[in-house]
């Protein structure tokens, strides 16, 4: 006799709405629910609405306007703005240089603060237990230093240190014998000024990712890289199929977050480039939007320029979201258990061979 109790013998004989295939009933609102609604969902979504879309759609309305910024008059003059942002040289330019920044540094900078949270997570003795190298601390601390300053800081020592005629990288360069560096403008050349400003850029944020990644790595269960290392997976393999998938939300963000920092890229190019480098080889839109805007009175195009950078971050973030998806990212991994074989014929479920019941006699 099997011991197991059927769903409707539990309910007496009766099904469900769910089982009958009709819509589960509704639960009742009452006051708790309610209050519960209006505080966590009502107070945040009216925030977000009026500090958020509302700016935002403001923002789309004075882009099709010619508002100069310092006085209430202004036509509406629809798509000129745009029309004339894509036909300008020089925001085209602009556009072509945020794109660079956005496809180069998020990744140069995750893949080094990556491997610096590996090395210092995982970095240890290649035998027994796994653990980090020796004064992990410090090297955190070390590594995450330059973010600590802020980034204008950054921008205006790396500046002094890209100076031709006083700068530290051309005295260095110089010293080891590279005569050719001597008074060279490594922000005054076409061919380097852009790598400079990627470099100021890797170099002021790779720390941060750094410490988020190893914060990160510290979650991930050891059980699974003992098994990798039973398995006789090297370093390298084990950071790619256990360290990576293991981190894979936290790689995802932080790769919108530097996205967006690398697209807007205000601080270090104005502190750096203000005038947005020789030929425009560095200009950013977030600067042509500044420069159009409280040099040229020109607040209605300047506008539209700030709802084209919305639009290229917005769909850099969803270019994100559908690589780590089309790659394997976001799915629920169920751990599924055992198949139980079918019983022979003539057997039924649940009922033990003679025989088999087991125990002393």
């Amino acid at each position: 006799m099997s011991d197991t109790i059927t769903k409707t013998e539990a309910t007496g004989g009766r099904l469900t709405s769910a089982a009958r295939g009709g819509r589960p009933r509704r639960r009742k609102l009452t006051f708790d629910r309610v209050t519960f609604f209006l505080a966590f969902l009502g107070i945040p979504l009216t925030i977000f609405v009026l500090f958020v879309l509302m700016p935002f759609v403001q923002a789309i309305f004075w882009a099709m306007t010619d508002w100069r910024g310092y006085s209430p008059d202004y036509n509406f003059i629809g798509f000129d703005n745009f029309i004339k942002m894509f036909e300008d040289e020089v925001f085209l330019k602009a556009l072509r240089n945020v794109a660079l920044l956005a496809a180069v540094v998020p990744f140069v900078t995750l893949t080094l603060a990556l491997g610096v949270a590996v090395a210092i997570t995982l970095g240890g003795p290649s035998k027994g237990p796994v653990r980090g190298i020796g004064g992990a601390s410090f090297y955190r601390v070390i590594s995450f230093f330059p973010y600590v300053v802020p980034a204008i800081i950054v921008g205006l020592i790396w500046a002094q240190m890209f100076d031709p005629n006083a700068g530290l990288v051309n005295g260095f360069l110089t010293r080891t014998g590279l005569d050719g560096f001597e008074a060279f403008a490594w922000l005054g050349e076409v061919s380097t000024a852009m790598p400079s400003l990627m470099f100021v850029f890797v170099w002021g944020l790779v720390g941060f990712y750094a410490v988020l990644f190893i914060a990160a790595i510290k979650g991930v269960p050891a059980e699974l890289y003992e098994a990798a290392r039973i398995d006789g997976a090297g370093r390298f393999r084990t950071t790619l199929s256990v360290t990576l998938p293991s981190i894979r939300d936290s790689v995802q963000t932080a790769y919108i977050y530097l996205g967006i920092a690398a697209l807007d890229a205000f601080v270090y190019v104005q502190a750096l480039l203000p005038n947005g480098g020789p030929a425009n080889s560095t200009l950013t839109i977030s600067q042509q939007l500044f420069t159009t805007a409280f040099r040229k009175g020109q607040f209605g195009y300047a506008t539209a320029m700030g709802v084209v950078l919305a639009v290229v971050t917005l769909v850099f973030a969803a270019l994100v979201f559908a690589v780590n998806r089309l790659t394997g990212g976001g799915e629920d991994k169920k751990v599924k258990g055992p198949r139980r074989k079918a019983p022979p014929a003539g057997v039924e479920q649940g009922a033990l061979p003679a025989g088999a019941e087991g125990g002393a006699r």
